[in-house]
């Protein structure tokens, strides 16, 4: 089996390789500066990772592989438009760097491509590969409208909450490792054995940014800490804070709301919220929330019909995405 750096270190390869020549060359700017930011590329490698699992031969995978990628980047394009995010990566967002309709352009530019590099997929997988990609993508527009309309209601249950994440942020996962699978020649079975498998990892990673947006490092962590607080953007923290808080904790609350934004500052206010967090463990929560869900897909694993010895770089790999928020 591949080791994950070898994938990490051909993915960077073949985004390197990607030609953006086209005019205007103001439309694919953006792209370039997006793509070359960097990130984790657990999507891209989540593809060939599992395309590996039933052949040695990944090649056949990358064009997919990078597909996703672009895909994943324009939705962080357009969340950090919609969000009003100042900070990706440690580094100012499209529409901060250009503007918003730059943004909103490349983003779609970006989607196109994504396609366009999907549509490369072979022959023998291109109809399943492609339908399961479209579906995804429009999942992640359903959780995303979700995730926007949750920031209007305080009476978000944490099932709602849980079911938007898996649209949003989970399926992305599940659909790249199924792709590979599926690429790669996997059964059905063993294509959905991956699909959750990847759900309950999507789920465990999305309740880690939750958590690292509060008690995160800044400069490891990629964006402002806090972030979600000031926005008042449901997170699993928020939405237990919501259902626990008792009726002094729901006072300080709506001091802080963002139609009582003079009451404090934004380190006031991030500070105000991190404490009713505190006084409610809701960090002890989301950590058990999170360990559920990992263990969850590691017995995924087992239900595969390859030898669990060639799974073990894969366990790895989501070894270290708990240790992220160590």
């Amino acid at each position: 089996m591949l080791s994950f750096e070898y994938i990490l270190k051909a993915i960077e390869e073949a985004i390197h390789q990607l030609r953006f020549d086209d005019s205007p060359q103001s439309l694919f700017d953006p792209i370039v500066y997006t793509l070359s930011e960097g990130g984790k590329r657990l999507r891209p490698a989540f593809v060939l990772m599992a395309c590996n699992l039933y052949r040695d031969d990944i090649e056949c995978a990358m064009s997919s592989a990078l597909g996703v990628e672009m895909f994943h980047n324009f939705t962080l394009l357009h969340d950090d438009l919609m969000d009003e995010a100042k900070k990706r990566r440690n580094q100012p967002t499209v529409h901060v760097k250009w503007n918003r309709n730059t943004a909103v352009l490349s983003g779609d530019a970006m989607l196109i491509v994504a396609y366009r590099l999907i549509g490369q997929t072979p022959s023998s997988s291109l109809k399943p590969v492609l339908d399961l990609f479209t579906q995804t993508a429009l999942e992640i527009c359903e959780g995303q409208q979700f995730d926007m309309e949750f920031e209007r209601r305080d009476d978000v249950t944490e099932e709602e909450y849980m079911e938007m994440i898996r649209l949003k942020t989970a399926v992305l996962l599940a659909c790249s490792l199924k792709m590979g699978a599926l690429i790669g020649g996997a059964s059905v079975h063993d294509a959905e054995v991956l699909y959750r498998f990847g759900i309950h990892i999507g789920l465990a990673f999305q309740l880690q940014d939750d958590m690292l947006d509060v008690y995160g490092d800044t400069s490891t962590f990629g964006k402002n800490i806090g972030g979600d607080i000031l926005c008042d953007k449901k997170t699993f923290l928020s939405v237990l804070m919501y259902q626990l808080a008792t009726d002094e904790q729901k006072t300080r609350i709506a001091h802080c709301r963002k139609e009582n934004a003079s009451a404090y500052t934004a380190n006031e206010k991030i500070s105000v919220i991190t404490s009713i967090y505190d006084e409610l463990k809701l960090r002890e929560r989301t950590q058990s929330r999170i360990k559920y869900h990992y263990d969850l897909a590691w017995s995924e694993l087992a239900r595969l019909s390859v030898n669990q010895e060639k799974c073990r770089e894969l366990l790895r790999v989501c070894s270290l995405l708990i240790d992220r928020a160590k």
